[in-house]
């Protein structure tokens, strides 16, 4: 069963509807950049990966580690398309029937997947602090039963401590761990899980109110103050929650280029022939007179225009054939 958000709007106007479809475009690349730490690119797709019925399709478009492209959300403007077919209709201002202007927006499950390729490394899972369910795991780590009633006692105390904190909207989530297993095999459980951050406390540790805090992003382990670790605590995972983000970001910057030729767009989206499924490609900005035209040479590639960016878009050459091209777009290989 795949899971969708969506949502669909009817206006008196035509402007009404367009404007609704692009604000929902911005909420959703909001929540996929500043929650998922997820970057992309907003714009329009052209008439051949347009939405069939739409007048207008916008995307959100991502690029995940291995350089492909995701489409993370979409919104349509339909005209009156739909209410045409289903025979929607209002009094308008003059007292006449009109047919509604309509749209329609929505996102996937396919964001856990977007989740999960763009920020989990060899380790298993990295969350963004503001969507993980736990921000942090406190490990109590103990010999014996003597040490281990006030090795859990402080570990209860931190916990009390850091649940009276907010961050991002909510009280943070701490959990104890104090199952019965060792410390190795509790610690990978939850680094492949991608809890931000890890607390480790013994009895050592208790003897100088300090912890052992470890982050699951760039792997820093040191130990901390206990004073500090509550100081600082939120700090830490706007860190971890920023750091994901601009790491994603780097990546795709890194591999997107401008290509103006043919054999450059080639070049660019074919593997070395003696490492055939070594990963490359990414995002090629180039500018395209006719998508028929431009066609064959996609569907050789596997590439596809993923969309034409809304922002910084100047009319330029297509790298095709040399026509005046009014736009720009973003070619990937995708999922």
């Amino acid at each position: 069963e795949f899971l969708w958000q969506e949502g669909h709007t009817v206006h008196a106007t035509q402007q009404e509807a367009i404007e609704v479809a692009h604000k929902m475009l911005k909420v959703y690349a909001d929540f996929v950049e500043n929650w998922m730490a997820v970057p992309v690119i907003q714009g329009e797709k052209t008439p051949g990966e347009r939405f069939p019925g739409a007048d207008t399709t916008l995307s959100i478009e991502a690029m995940m580690q291995d350089r492909k492209a995701l489409q993370a959300g979409t919104s349509h403007f339909l005209g009156q398309n739909f209410s045409k077919a289903q025979e929607i209709r209002f009094q308008d201002q003059n007292g006449e029937l009109a047919y509604a202007w309509t749209t329609s927006w929505g996102v996937s499950t396919r964001l856990i997947g977007a989740l999960i390729m763009t920020h989990a490394d060899d380790d298993g899972m990295i969350m963004p602090p503001k969507l993980a369910p736990a921000h942090a795991v406190i490990i109590p780590i103990y010999r014996d039963d003597q040490t281990r009633s006030e090795v859990l006692s402080y570990c209860q105390q931190l916990k009390e401590e850091l649940s009276g904190v907010a961050y991002a909207g909510r009280a943070l989530e701490i959990q104890i761990d104090d199952r019965d297993l060792r410390g190795g095999d509790k610690k990978w459980y939850h680094v492949k899980r991608g809890v931000p951050l890890r607390i480790e406390v013994g009895p050592k540790d208790i003897a100088k109110d300090c912890v052992f805090l470890a982050r699951r992003d760039n792997g820093q382990q040191r130990s901390v103050p206990r004073t500090e670790l509550m100081s600082t605590f939120v700090t830490v995972l706007d860190e971890i929650q920023q750091g994901l983000y601009q790491r994603a970001l780097q990546m795709r910057q890194q591999h997107t280029v401008k290509i103006e030729s043919e054999n450059q767009f080639r070049q660019f989206f074919t593997a070395p022939a003696d490492r055939p499924n070594e990963i490359h490609g990414g995002f090629a900005l180039s500018h395209f007179a006719s998508e028929a035209e431009v066609q064959p040479l996609l569907d050789e590639l596997k590439v596809t225009i993923r969309c034409m960016p809304l922002e910084g878009n100047q009319p330029g050459t297509c790298f095709l054939t040399g026509k005046p091209s009014e736009k720009m777009a973003v070619f990937a290989k995708a999922y």
